[in-house]
């Protein structure tokens, strides 16, 4: 392993997750709030879900209770008059099902004078769920889909029909209490209807969609499910306000900005980076091999959503599989080196956010008796990358706006 180079590499994620926490820009939509004369309930659900219930407590005047509903070892301690409850992710648990109700229980005898405000982020899809097919089927129906390789929007345009929650459910079921959105955003382009599956915004995707998903992805469904994707999610919503607070072009502007204090060029690639994790992170070592002969420090940033299609019975998440993929490019060069990490410091169902590689990881490999090739269609980068020390640890950071990936090229 390249030290210089996983040193940069992890300054660069300390920096870059520090700028784009939620606190400030959840405080700069609260000046937009503006209550009515009954409760104000708080409502958060999502990986960030702590962190900007936290923020939001401290600047607003004053709240009537509500609850925190957020992924495993994410509650950093207690908030105020708020009650804090984890669940699973990537597939909803008993406590996703019970944090709904409980949820729900709160605003549904909400008033009109009454306001919710409700603070969203990604991985509210399992955290926060009311199934109305059986909690197991809902649970089988979510790995079909983790496995299949469809992308989030496609996901989220299935399970939003089989909720009571999701696809602007959660708003009706509030009214005629007014309800006001804080979004931070963890999927490419913004959808505002599709980040956890848009509990409080009118949907945008149809039933015909929703059963064409199903049939491509030949999803096995039961007849209540398949029942359940035949009828319209609400399309108009009259009690909500929304406003979008963070997303993974600021990340990527963060990772650009520390790049630039260490001496790198930054090179912004894009922020709607999607595909096959294993195909754009081939793509990325393929600029590697275009720039290394330019003779100065160049950072490659690309943010975005990329997806695995399960094939083998490994370990690891879309980050680390992406990594794993470029290091079979990055092979035989010289003081070149990829990262990749979620921002919510999780990366699939491991306790790492993300993976790193540099020119001597597949030799690092070798060297141990590993074939990377072999992890690789395992599906099992985390293994790969634990034996050569390329996890990258984060812990809960509490902001959520997707994934970002930097190359490094060190002169």
């Amino acid at each position: 392993m390249n030290e210089q180079l996983r040193k940069d590499a992890d300054r660069i994620v300390k920096e870059s997750l520090f700028e784009v926490m939620p606190d400030e820009a959840v405080k700069r939509a609260l000046v937009d709030f503006h209550p009515g004369n009954g409760k104000v309930i708080l409502v958060a659900a999502g990986k960030a879900a702590w962190q900007m219930a936290y923020a939001a407590s401290q600047a607003l005047s004053h709240y009537d209770g509500g609850i925190v509903i957020t992924k495993y070892e994410h509650v950093k301690g207690k908030i105020t008059g708020l009650i804090c409850m984890e669940a699973g992710h990537p597939v909803p648990d008993e406590n996703s099902f019970e944090a709904a109700k409980r949820a729900l229980s709160i605003v549904e005898p909400l008033g009109e004078e009454d306001s919710v405000l409700f603070l969203l982020s990604g991985g509210g899809s399992a955290l926060f769920e009311s199934p109305l097919i059986p909690g197991e089927e809902l649970q089988d129906v979510t790995r079909q889909l983790l496995a299949c390789g469809a992308d989030i929007v496609e996901m989220n345009t299935i399970r939003k029909r089989l909720s009571g929650i999701k696809g602007g459910r959660f708003a009706v079921a509030a009214a005629p209490a007014k309800v006001f959105s804080i979004v931070l955003s963890d999927i490419v382009g913004d959808p505002l209807d599709m980040i956890a599956s848009g509990p409080a915004y009118p949907d945008s995707s149809t039933c015909a969609q929703a059963l064409e998903i199903a049939d491509r992805y030949k999803l096995n469904l039961s007849d209540a499910a398949k029942s359940l994707l035949g009828k319209e999610t609400p399309k108009e919503l009259t009690n909500v306000t929304t406003r979008i607070t963070g997303s993974v072009r600021e990340l990527c502007k963060a990772a650009a900005d520390s790049c630039k204090r260490i001496g790198y060029e930054p090179v912004f690639l894009t922020d709607e980076l999607v595909g096959e994790a294993r195909e754009a992170g081939s793509f990325l070592s393929s600029i590697a091999r275009s720039h290394v002969k330019d003779g100065k420090m160049c950072a490659f940033i690309a943010g975005g959503e990329t997806i695995v299609h399960l094939r083998g019975k490994g370990k690891g998440g879309r980050n680390q599989e992406l990594a794993l993929s470029a290091s079979l490019g990055l092979d035989g060069l010289n003081n070149i080196a990829l990262f990749s990490l979620g921002s919510d410091g999780t990366d699939g169902p491991t306790d790492a956010a993300g993976g790193y590689v540099d020119s001597d990881t597949v030799n690092d490999l070798k060297e141990k008796g590993l074939d990377p090739r072999a992890y690789l269609d395992d599906n099992d980068a985390y293994n790969a990358l634990k034996a050569v020390n390329g996890l990258i640890f984060t812990g809960p950071t509490g902001t959520n706006v997707n994934d970002v990936s930097v190359l490094l090229i060190r002169t």
